[in-house]
């Protein structure tokens, strides 16, 4: 049995030394997280260009859904420019907002289009997008490969098979070139008569979006399956694989993980595949597209091969990093860990230097994380709002954490900062450590609730909560559990519990939150016993 009164000084030398260990901890995390990942080797011959690519000409916040907005003619040719890089061959969706000089300008530069008609539920719009798309198949034969009537129609239940038919029979006897219908797979599996209204057929594979999400891992090999089971069914018919692609950034649906490096590796995959099978294939998409965030959340903005601003995301074959900015972050964390330290002190209670350092390692870690979540996932001035102020208070948690565990001092229960106790008034220090934790508690509890009832377009804000729930663990509580504690601690640990299983055990974003609400939960110590006068 260890001497009590050499054992005390042990664990505070311990603690101390490893206040200096966690500055190069924070550096190798950092180092870990954003090292260069492998990709495949590159897919196309030198000089080859990807076999044509999905364009839409928006940029930063303009939107298809604001229809007075008109896309001047230079901001298409500038990005013509750009792509002609790139591709030889360029799908757009609509020949609406400016996009009827699409042709014009891919002439200019030497590309081809695929020519996308917009269809939706509103017949006049639909009318004026068919008569244009004729007059332009028309006027630019030598440009125009095929025009697309409609995208994903069936799927978005906009309008009935018998109107679509009608659509592509008006474009397919007065533009003089080819004319198909674009869909997922499924919905030409259920409306396989589609085919003979069609030159050829044009079908969606996309292995994130699947309702079994598949990973990078098993996506090629998903890939090659539908579309040899689309050729099979469609026999003697030319299939084009009309959109194909993998996020760059946002949340995981089970184990597909959008990426950087899984980016360049899955489209690395589907052009070696189609390349070896003679398939034609189209990537979605040309450059991200900011706007499309309100749709699909973060994960809808970042399908490009190209950045909003034009510039290349990766280079084929060349590693890439997951998390190219992590040098900065670096520097982040080891400040945000020095001044933890710093206003931690030289405390003298024998496991609060251990207690230190765990905090200023997470803090080193979570805080520069969620600077560079930020941008990513806030759509409007509600949701910056929300991601300062979750910033916000948890830089205030850790330095108001640092400072209880250098005072020795506990956290006060809900109660007392509600009122609801004899408990005298705890110091300042104490009160804003309270608080903090008990608003951090209620938007994660939220946050959870929100995750199970409408998840597929939420993000995982783990490094949002990561520090408030740290701080709650090793700054323990003044008195067991009051009512209060306890509700929020059920509900999280229930609603965690239904996050994991909802979103399936192989979503590793999933479970590192759920990790994040349960620390969180346990560290109310719900199972104390109540607060007493």
């Amino acid at each position: 049995m260890s001497d009590p009164i050499t054992a005390a000084p042990r664990t505070v030398s311990i603690g101390r030394a490893l206040t200096f260990v966690v500055p190069f901890l924070i550096v190798a995390a950092w180092w870990w997280i954003g090292r260069p990942v492998e990709v495949p080797l590159s897919p196309l011959a030198a000089g080859e260009k990807v076999a044509c690519l999905s364009y839409a000409p928006f940029e930063g916040w303009e939107s298809p859904f604001d229809p007075g907005r008109m896309i001047p003619p230079e901001q298409i040719d500038r990005h013509f420019a750009a792509l002609a890089a790139v591709t030889d061959c360029l799908r757009t969706y609509s020949v609406g907002q400016g996009l009827d000089v699409a042709p014009e300008m891919a002439r200019k530069h030497g590309l081809k289009l695929l020519l996308g008609v917009w269809l939706g539920r509103n017949r006049a719009e639909n009318a004026a997008e068919l008569e244009k798309a004729v007059a332009l198949g028309k006027a630019y034969p030598d440009v125009i490969r095929a025009i697309v009537v409609g995208n994903e129609v069936l799927l978005r239940r906009d309008l009935p098979i018998e109107t679509l038919r009608e659509a592509i029979r008006t474009v397919r006897a007065g533009a003089g070139v080819p004319v198909t219908y674009a869909d997922v797979w499924e919905f030409w599996e259920r409306n396989p008569e589609l085919k003979d209204e069609v030159d050829f057929v044009t079908v969606h594979i996309l292995p994130y979006w699947e309702d079994d999400p598949i990973g990078v891992v098993g996506a090629r090999d998903h890939v090659e399956k539908i579309r040899r089971h689309v050729g099979e069914l469609f026999a003697g018919k030319e299939i084009l694989i009309g959109e194909t692609g993998w996020p760059s950034a946002g949340r995981m649906r089970e184990d597909a993980l959008p990426s950087p490096s899984n980016q360049v590796a899955y489209l690395s995959e589907i052009i070696a595949l189609s390349k070896a099978n003679g398939w034609d294939y189209n990537l979605i998409e040309a450059k991200d597209q900011p706007w499309k965030r309100r749709l699909e959340g973060t994960v809808g903005g970042h399908w490009g091969v190209l950045d909003d601003a034009l510039g290349l995301k990766f280079a084929w074959g060349a590693p890439i990093s997951d998390q190219p900015s992590w040098p900065l972050q670096a520097i982040g964390g080891l400040l945000a860990a020095i001044v933890v330290i710093g206003v931690g002190g030289r405390p003298a209670r024998e496991r609060t230097p251990v207690r230190l350092a765990a905090l200023a390692l997470v803090a080193g870690v979570a805080l520069p994380w969620w600077v560079v979540e930020i941008p990513l996932i806030s759509l409007d001035a509600w949701d910056w709002l929300f991601a300062a102020a979750t910033l916000g208070l948890s830089a205030a948690l850790a330095v108001v954490g640092a400072r209880a565990l250098a005072k020795d001092l506990a956290r006060p229960a809900f109660a007392t900062l509600l009122g609801g106790s004899a408990a005298p008034r705890p110091c300042l220090v104490a009160r804003a450590l309270g608080w903090g934790v008990l608003v951090a508690a209620a938007i994660l509890a939220a946050t959870l609730v929100a995750l199970l009832v409408d998840s597929r377009y939420r993000d995982f804000q783990t490094a949002a909560f990561a520090l408030p729930a740290i701080v709650a663990l090793v700054v323990p509580p003044a008195a067991g559990a009051a009512r209060a504690e306890r509700f929020l601690a059920i509900l999280m640990i229930a609603a965690a519990v239904g996050v994991a299983v909802h979103e399936t055990f192989q979503n590793t974003q999933a479970l590192a939150f759920v990790a994040v609400a349960l620390v969180f939960a346990l560290a109310l110590r719900p199972w104390r016993a109540s607060l007493r006068p």
